[in-house]
Parts: structure tokens; C-alpha cells; sequence
């Protein structure tokens, strides 16, 4: 059921993190191994981003909007065979290096289980790019809005709440308490099908670039009046994302809060989720929602009492996230799956497709002679 979504993912290191529901304190207590597993953050030359991505081809964009996004997202693989995401921002988005640099680094120090952390940045000429680890189970999006052949399970639109409540109280912790844009293509899923928040949207699209792309009926209050977001801000989308959970459809806040105070609230849930989920569980749910969705910011919770707040509503919690989505699991498939542009083109002998992509990447013989991958000696 559902379209065919966008091909959205970002960024995954493997990790052999066991998942857990304890509140972020823990998750950061125990999270030394994910942190050994993960590189410290990296300036790389924009040289190795070309190579990792094929020279930026469209074959490599995950962005949602594809190439027509202001900022296009690519897939790659470094030298060493680890994938990675590469945000490009439009060329006139960040005219102070050092702002981006300083800007970058910041969000580069944290790392949790919880993210999907940005392992590095490029900053060459008029260039700004952002590197992280890239999430191969695509977006909640695809899962939620555009699933083909199960619709999302009651216990992991509970899992998704509060791991993305566990991210936002992590990032918030460590003195990231902003987050521009929160929304369904911003929750991703690694091999393990855990959801994770995406790193890029802890900075700006742009020095003075605008912190919300999305549908003005689902911006914060404070934003429309002011221009400006605050922490409370963030939380407001995150109401958005329960409204998202619940209904497995993209409710403006103003159509479901009319809903809960006429006490049809039960309009709101998923249809697919009948007999799966108690009215107390929905209730519970549907009531912080309206709670995070509150006009006046000082009267929406904070992140650390989201956690609170959804750690008893979990379930099945020794079930594995990948079971729960209806995902395959383990190396092989991700490796079939997740071949570069050239090692397809290598492994159907596509020499006219070989030959475009070394093009693309300056490739020349050792004589400075573009090669001709033509030649059946190849």
C-alpha cells in the first residue's frame, strides 16, 4: 500500500550497541563502545567527497526533493569502505567559513546511539559540505506514510517517540538545545532498524537561512510571530511527529487539537492499528501530544519529561527494532543492496556506464589521457 517514497536515508556506522529504553543518562553511560566505533570528527578535501560520491552523481542523491533541493544529499563510500551521507549546501548558503567551521565542529563532539552523528565537514573555496553516518533502512516517512507491505506496528511508533525523545534530550544535554525542521524525513533507520535523529538538522540550511521548510500550518506558534525558534519550538514539532504517529497521515495540529477537545480523539488513530493498541495507550499519547502542541511555549514539557513520560508506554520491548519494522536483517543484504554507482556499473561489465562515471571524476591515464573505457582490453 502507498506510493513509492523518496529515496531519503542518511547516514550509518555499525555499532554493535545493544538497543535499550533507559532514559538518556544511561544510553549516554553506555555508550562508550558507540563512541570507540565511530572516527572523532574530520575536515575532509572535497576531492575525497567527489570520489566517495561518484563525483556528486545524481545516481547518489537522497535527498528528498532530489537534486531540486536548495541542499542535495548524497550517498558515498569512503576509501576504507565505510558509508556515509554528504550534505552540499547551496554555494551561497555559508559565506563565513570559519562560522560554518565553528558551527560544525560544535554539533561534531556529540555522539549517541540515538543520532546519526556527523563524523565530519568540508569547507574548500565557496563549498560547505557535512559528512555523517548514513542510515540505510530509509526514513519514518517511508515507513509510516508510504509502507508497502505492512504498515507500521503500534510498538514501534512507541519505540520511534521515544528514541527521538531520548535524542532530543541527549542533544539538548550538551548544549544543542535547537533543532531546525523536525519531521518524518528527519528520523532514520539504521541497519538494525532502530530510528535515529538525523545530525543535520542540529545546523542551519544557511548563515540566516529560515529554520522551517515545512507547511506553515505545521510551524510553531512563536515562529510565525517572531521569526525566530527557541527551544520550546522544537518540542512543538515533536507533537507534530506524535500527531504523525498516531494517525499514520500528516495532520495539521490546529484540525487534530480540534479533535481532542471535541473528545474525537479516536478519529485520530491510525485505522490500521484497530485492536492493536489499548484506548488508554492512545489516550496516554494523544494526551502529551496536545500537551507538546500547547500555544503558549512555557506550557509544553520538556524533553527530559518526554522521556519520562514514554518509557512506561512501551512495548514488546525484547523485540528487535528490525523484527518490528518487517525489515530484512544482517550484512548481506546490506551489502547487496548498497553497491556505488561504479561497482554496479562493474558488476553488470556497463563499460559505457564506467566509463561516464570515471569521467565525472577527472579520471585521466598516467600520461594525463582521459582513458578510453571503451576498448575491450579494459
Amino acid at each position: 500500500m502507498g506510493a513509492r517514497c523518496s529515496k531519503l536515508s542518511l547516514c550509518f556506522w555499525p555499532s554493535n550497541i545493544k538497543s535499550n529504553l533507559n532514559d538518556s543518562s544511561d544510553i549516554e553511560n553506555g555508550n562508550k563502545n558507540e563512541k570507540d566505533s565511530l572516527p572523532g570528527f574530520s575536515e575532509f578535501t572535497l576531492d575525497q567527497l567527489k570520489a566517495a560520491t561518484s563525483g556528486f552523481s545524481s545516481e547518489n542523491v537522497v535527498s528528498e526533493h532530489g537534486e531540486k533541493a536548495p541542499n542535495v544529499v548524497y550517498k558515498g563510500t569512503l576509501d576504507d569502505g565505510r558509508w556515509i551521507a554528504v550534505k552540499r549546501f547551496n554555494r551561497s548558503a555559508w559565506p563565513d567559513s570559519r562560522q560554518f567551521l565553528e558551527e560544525a565542529r560544535a554539533v561534531g563532539l556529540l555522539r549517541n546511539e540515538r543520532l546519526a552523528n556527523l563524523i565530519g565537514c568540508c569547507c574548500e573555496g565557496d563549498e560547505r559540505l557535512l559528512v555523517a553516518e548514513f542510515m540505510p533502512n530509509e526514513t519514518l516517512s517511508k515507513h509510516l506514510f508510504h509502507w508497502e507491505t505492512q504498515p507500521m506496528k503500534w510498538a514501534m511508533r512507541l519505540r520511534v517517540a521515544l528514541y527521538l525523545a531520548q535524542a532530543l534530550d541527549y542533544c539538548s544535554s550538551k548544549g544543542q538545545a535547537l533543532y531546525h525542521d523536525l519531521n518524518a524525513y528527519r528520523v532514520l533507520f539504521d541497519q538494525d532498524g532502530n530510528p535515529r535523529l538525523s545530525c543535520f538538522g542540529l545546523m542551519k540550511n544557511s548563515k540566516d537561512g529560515k529554520s522551517y521548510s515545512t507547511n506553515l500550518a505545521f510551524t510553531p506558534p512563536e515562529y510565525l510571530r517572531t521569526g525566530r525558534v527557541i527551544p520550546e519550538s522544537l518540542v512543538y514539532s515533536f507533537g507534530t511527529l506524535l500527531l504523525d504517529l498516531l494517525s499514520g497521515k500528516h495532520i495539521p495540529p490546529s484540525h487534530a487539537l480540534d479533535l481532542i477537545r471535541g473528545r474525537n480523539f479516536l478519529m485520530l488513530i491510525d485505522s490500521c492499528l484497530e485492536g492493536h493498541f489499548s484506548n488508554d495507550d492512545g489516550t496516554e499519547l494523544v494526551r502529551l501530544a496536545s500537551r507538546c502542541l500547547q500555544y503558549e511555549p512555557r506550557e509544553r514539557p520538556n524533553a527530559k519529561s518526554l522521556v519520562t513520560a514514554l518509557i512506561p508506554l512501551q512495548k514488546e520491548t525484547e523485540v528487535p527494532s528490525y523484527v518490528l519494522l518487517g525489515i530484512p536483517h544482517g550484512n548481506a543484504p546490506l551489502n547487496q543492496t548498497l553497491l556505488s554507482p561504479l561497482g554496479e556499473a562493474c558488476s553488470r561489465l556497463d563499460l559505457t556506464a564506467i566509463h561516464e562515471i570515471l569521467e565525472k571524476l577527472g579520471y585521466k591515464d598516467d600520461e594525463g589521457v582521459a582513458n578510453d573505457v571503451s576498448d575491450p582490453q579494459f
